[in-house]
């Protein structure tokens, strides 16, 4: 799969939600850019583009997704 670009995942090493999308993206060979909310500035930023800091959050040419099951679901369809 190639690169998605104008996708960003924030998510949390800690998060299983985060976790169960990371492992979907890792065994479907999707990737992207990824920020991880513990390191500094990260979390701002995400506040920023959706204005919450729940995780995982997958913006898309600026928009957010949230909610793992639905992160799932569209990337699925990206496959």
């Amino acid at each position: 799969m190639p690169y998605l670009e104008d996708h960003l995942l924030y998510y949390k090493k800690t998060c299983p939600y985060c976790q169960k999308v990371l492992r979907f993206m890792d065994e479907n060979k999707i990737t992207m850019d990824t920020r991880d909310t513990l390191q500094p500035g990260n979390q701002n930023d995400l506040v920023r583009v959706g204005g919450k800091k729940q995780v995982p959050c997958l913006v898309v040419g600026g928009k957010p997704l949230y909610e793992s099951d639905d992160i799932i679901a569209y990337l699925r369809g990206r496959v």
